[in-house]
């Protein structure tokens, strides 16, 4: 939560937006935190981010953090997916270092598997090109939300 003289005073031509993002008072970013004994604050993940397989919480930063140190991966982003026993699982969406010496699924998914707990393991993978982004280049995964959406209804 935030509030300052530098803080948005609400969207432009939004105000539902608004009143769900600042109806205290103060800007809900979404942001899930910390705040280390030495007064630190270490952003963990957005709220809307989490992924709940199983009953547990799974980081979507941490899964692609630990996607990123494969040494043939450009950029990953990882997001929920609907499943019917679990509720979700991780779906990476991984933009390799070249086309030519990209990892197959099953490698990517056994790096995985050695340097992360297995129920975080991405149950999906999608390669691409590149990942969507805004103007300002930040990472729309909402996008990526929609995109899986419209490609689990026509399967």
């Amino acid at each position: 939560m935030l509030r300052g003289n530098t803080i948005m005073q609400g969207y432009i031509k939004n105000p539902d937006a608004t009143r769900e993002a600042m109806g205290r008072g103060w800007l809900d970013t979404g942001d899930i935190a910390v705040m280390h004994e030495d007064g630190y604050i270490e952003i963990r993940d957005r709220a809307k981010d989490i992924i709940i397989s199983g009953g547990e919480s799974i980081s979507s930063i941490e899964i692609e953090e630990i996607m990123m140190s494969h040494p043939a991966i450009r950029e990953v982003a990882v997001i929920a997916r609907p499943h019917d026993f679990w509720g979700e699982t991780p779906h990476a969406f991984v933009v390799p270092m070249s086309d030519t010496d990209r990892p197959g699924e099953a490698e990517l998914l056994s790096w995985c598997r050695e340097h992360m707990a297995h129920f975080k393991v991405p149950g999906h993978v999608t390669f691409q090109t590149s990942l969507p982004r805004t103007s300002t280049g930040k990472l729309q995964k909402y996008a990526l939300r929609e995109h899986q959406r419209t490609q689990m209804i026509t399967a």
